[in-house]
């Protein structure tokens, strides 16, 4: 089968950074499906992964985690899919990734894909989908109002893959206010559309315009990006008793600055469940068919922005370029090998 990957990490620049192979087709045992891949997207993990970590066995690395695709093979102890049912999904960090024709996962952490979307735009939403959905209601708890504060969210960094569809499910699945930051007209459009109800700059410091709203302090507080360079203002803006959450990889994060407000603080990983094979593994799969329900209602969009075909080494590094440049808005997908 054909499928994209590397030997050795290094950056998007390099010939060998990612490369055309053949590989032999997965067989489908236990509780795994194996899916044929239509469309795959890209997401930070990917160029992070791809330019730091060598492949466990010292043969090839295949990344890629966001899939949607037809089940080809069901494993012996798989009963909620067939052979035939279109699904998508995001994957697992210890397993080989989906930049491949063949891809084989767990079935727990898969969903079936919303009819009324293509695979290019299926496969724009697994990972971000979680990842949002998770940290809003499995971290932040964000159903459980903190006493005091403005029952309101804000999402820095409201533009990009997370922050796009986290945008869409606390307004379609909560009655918070919901803030989003973006800094470009582009970006401040595309959240308006996503349905911020309020758009604020983090090019500038953040806590003076969250106060210029005159909502209140801020229960909630969901940072997909340069959380580092935000903690103090984080700190200052956010409710007493107030959550925050995070998803990126701050060097630094100086927690005493939160003590006060006795805010608690809580990372994010949606990869968490699959990598310790968690009991709950299967919440993943209900998640992406909750989402679909919203799609095919009209009541979530997809968050692609771009579309690049077909799956090869070429387009995977025009997409690991841009995504590693941090201007990417929303998801980019690539369709069909």
């Amino acid at each position: 089968m054909k499928a994209v990957g590397y030997k050795v990490p290094g950056p998007i620049a390099e010939d060998a950074s990612l490369v055309d192979i053949d590989l032999p087709r997965p067989v489908a045992e236990g509780g795994d499906i194996l899916v044929e891949v239509k469309a795959v997207s890209v997401n930070p993990v990917d160029y992070k992964i791809r330019s730091s970590t060598p492949p466990a066995d010292g043969d090839w690395k295949v990344l890629g985690w966001d899939a949607a695709g037809i089940v080809q093979e069901v494993g012996p102890d798989v009963t909620q899919f067939a052979v035939g049912d279109e699904v998508y999904y995001a994957g697992s960090l210890i397993r080989p990734g989906t930049n491949a024709e063949f891809h084989l996962v767990d079935a727990r952490i898969v969903g079936r894909k919303p009819a009324s979307l293509d695979w290019a735009e299926a496969a724009a939403l697994p990972l971000t989908t979680l990842t949002a959905w998770e940290a809003m209601f499995d971290r932040l708890d964000v159903t459980k109002p903190v006493p005091g504060a403005a029952a309101a969210i804000l999402i820095i960094g409201g533009a990009g893959g997370v922050g796009s569809i986290a945008i869409q499910i606390a307004r379609q699945r909560t009655d918070l206010i919901v803030i989003s930051t973006a800094s470009r007209p582009e970006t401040q459009e595309w959240v308006k559309g996503l349905g911020a109800h309020h758009v604020i700059d983090h090019s500038r410091p953040l806590a003076p315009q969250i106060a210029e709203l005159n909502i209140g302090a801020p229960a909630f507080v969901f940072s997909t990006t340069h959380t580092e360079q935000h903690a103090s203002d984080i700190a200052e803006l956010i409710a007493p008793q107030g959550r925050f959450g995070f998803i990126d990889d701050p060097k630094a994060l100086d927690v005493m600055l939160f003590k006060r407000k006795a805010v608690s603080i809580h990372h994010e990983l949606m990869f968490t469940r699959s990598l310790y094979g968690t009991p709950d593994m299967d919440e993943q799969g209900k998640i992406l068919n909750s989402l679909a329900v919203l799609g095919d209602d009209g009541k979530i969009r997809t968050t692609i922005t771009e579309k690049l075909s077909p799956i090869n080494a070429a387009n995977l590094k025009t997409v690991h370029a841009l995504i590693e440049s941090g201007a990417a808005r929303g998801k980019i997908v690539l369709e069909g090998f």
